[in-house]
């Protein structure tokens, strides 16, 4: 199918979709009469109370309770644990607080440019140097520059814009959660790592009781293995949500219709940032040099750019990296090889000849800014770090923001549940105070200050108008502006019909510079176990083939940075007809599928604890 138009019958929506040589009316919502076989077994799609192969099975859970619970280990969750048992140990309290991190080990997950503006962790461990702080690349040099397919025209960048960065670091940003891991440690945070948390757990009254994590021991199709176990519950007066960029629980938050999180703000806005580490020659290594671009090879419509960090930790490393918005229109654009083909520009590629690339991965990003920050305290829980969106896009940073969150976050926690006069109205605290706190400081001054940039790129002028207004706001004056800029609406709404778009023409990899995607995604270093149910799941196992492919010409194969979806020939079916195969276990955790999808099908869930990307400080 190429080719798809919509109209009504008798008040149901039929959809044509067209091959070379014929036509059928496709129900849209319904299964044709070449049904697409079955895709999706998992239990939040297929109701286990309803299959027979699970009679009997023994689905009691162990339940157990803590002070706080922290879901995800990454800069926020680490830094909010940090904070709560700093403050136990200055007042001389007990409180026990467990963290939960889907990786097999803190940082494996974590990936970011990344450069490490110290403001929070300074507040966090002052004796940071002293402590081993895995900081060893200061900043000596920045560079920004415009490219066009052959040139590069420099932009000045001075003090005071967002790009600089004077005093900061850039970083492993791996090492360093890991490092705040084993600081964590210390303080006697109880931390579990390679255990995914699934599902939110509720008290009668609406509130939240704390989390259970997910079962393991299931056949990919469903049923379960002789190895089954149930998953454990943790009860906690606050539960902490820290999973970064759009995580699986916080978006069950978000949709939850007695909490309405999200009634107050705009829809949260996303990029796909794509990145590799390599070794290169020492005469292409300038330890401390920070480079960015933007424009080529992207039109001016598209929002993105790239960066250039030179590491200097005793051998010549560089990281580079891709970041595009996800409110893209064209569904013929690959993230992916717009990457490979951006490493082919003329001052790019002289970095790495001769080079060797030892890392690869992909996360998605929050570029929603001020406007669409949700609420973040609610009864039972709080949402930090990445998952409410805290990232200030135009200096290209979060794990600050980050990190602060999770200290102001801690400090209000904090006092709600050792405070025995501490009043609640349901089970669960609701500790008012955090988001009360948080925009009494530097982090949300620093938000709001911000909140046009992005959006600003959103004009007709598209990236011209966005740099303009960038550069005039530095200069003029910061945050002095009375109006707020409004959103378009979420990014899959942008995606055009493919019949409206042109084909991209991508060139082939070269093996040297650039790559294929199978051999980018093997240095992620990704494995889930192959029988275990995809965690990539469907709504409707038709929608794939009947819209997605039929309007948008199969997205899914082009927005995904790891090769999970694929449309191959339906066995059986008729000439040129395709099913969708998910690959699962290719899977890089970057959520963008569940963001892009046009017909916001798929829904990411978490696979059994452990799985995933095994990044070495990315």
């Amino acid at each position: 199918m190429r080719h798809l138009s919509a109209f009504k019958i008798s008040g149901l929506q039929y959809y044509v979709a067209q091959k070379t040589n014929w036509v059928r009316l496709i129900p849209f919502g319904a299964r044709a009469a070449s049904s697409q076989p079955k895709i999706t077994t998992h239990h939040s799609i297929v109701p286990r109370d309803k299959d027979e192969r699970w009679s009997g099975v023994e689905m009691e859970r162990y339940a157990d309770e803590a002070d706080v619970c922290i879901v995800g280990g990454g800069p926020a969750g680490l830094s909010c644990a940090i904070r709560l048992k700093q403050l136990a140990k200055e007042q001389g309290k007990e409180i026990r607080v467990c963290l939960f991190e889907k990786a097999a080990a803190i940082g494996s997950h974590t990936l970011s440019g990344a450069c490490l503006e110290p403001h929070a962790l300074n507040e966090l461990i002052p004796d940071w140097k002293d402590r081993g702080a895995p900081l060893k690349t200061p900043v000596t040099h920045d560079k920004f520059a415009f490219l066009t397919k052959k040139w590069r025209i420099p932009i000045p960048i001075l003090k005071g814009f967002p790009m600089y960065n004077e005093g900061n670091y850039i970083v492993r940003l791996g090492n360093f959660v890991k490092w705040l891991g084993e600081q964590a440690e210390e303080l006697e945070v109880e931390i579990y790592p390679g255990f995914a948390c699934t599902e939110i757990l509720w008290h009668e009254d609406g509130s939240v009781k704390g989390i259970a994590t997910n079962d393991v021991g299931i056949h990919k199709d469903g049923s379960p293995k002789d190895t089954f176990e149930r998953g454990m519950e943790f009860h906690a007066k606050v539960t902490i949500f820290s999973e970064g960029c759009h995580g699986a629980l916080a978006k069950q938050l978000y949709q939850s219709e007695h909490l309405k999180l999200r009634e107050n703000c705009a829809p949260q806005s996303y990029a796909i940032g794509i990145k590799e580490l390599w070794s290169v020659k020492e005469t292409n290594w300038k330890p401390g040099c920070v480079e960015h671009t933007v424009g080529w090879p992207v039109d001016y419509r598209t929002y993105g750019g790239s960066f250039l960090y030179h590491l200097d930790e005793g051998e010549p490393l560089v990281a580079v990296g891709f970041a595009m918005g996800l409110d893209y229109t064209n569904p013929y654009l690959n993230p992916f090889k717009e990457f490979q083909r951006f490493k082919q520009h003329p001052s790019i590629r002289p970095i790495f000849e001769g080079g060797q690339r030892i890392a690869y991965g992909a996360r998605a990003l929050n570029e929603g800014g001020f406007q669409s920050i949700p609420k973040l305290a609610f009864p039972g829980g709080c949402l930090i770090g990445c998952s409410p969106g805290f990232m200030n896009v135009p200096k290209l940073k979060g794990t600050h923001t980050a990190m602060k969150s999770g200290i102001v976050c801690a400090e209000a926690v904090f006092s709600a549940v050792t405070d025995e006069n501490k009043k609640s109205d349901t089970n669960g605290l609701f500790v008012s105070e955090y988001e009360e706190n948080l925009k009494q400081s530097w982090l949300w001054k620093e938000l709001k200050g911000v909140r046009n940039v992005r959006i600003s790129f959103e004009s007709v002028l598209g990236l011209f108008g966005g740099m303009m207004y960038t550069g005039l706001f530095y200069i003029i004056g910061r945050g002095k502006e009375p109006w707020t800029f409004k959103s378009k609406g979420p990014d899959y709404k942008h995606l055009k019909p493919a019949a409206e778009c042109r084909k991209i023409e991508y060139p082939k990899p070269d093996n040297e510079v650039s790559f294929d995607l199978l051999s980018s995604v093997a240095l992620s270093g990704t494995n889930h176990d192959h029988d275990q149910p995809a965690h990539l799941t469907l709504k409707n196992d038709d929608i794939p083939v009947m819209r997605n492919l039929a309007m948008f010409d199969g997205p899914e194969q082009r927005f995904c940075p790891a090769g999970v979806y694929e449309y191959v020939p339906l066995e059986g079916g008729e000439e040129g007809e395709m099913r969708l195969q998910i690959n699962a276990q290719n899977c890089v955790h970057c959520k963008t599928c569940d963001i892009k999808d046009p017909s916001q099908n798929i829904n990411w869930v978490c696979p059994e604890g452990g799985g995933g990307p095994a990044y070495n400080g990315l």
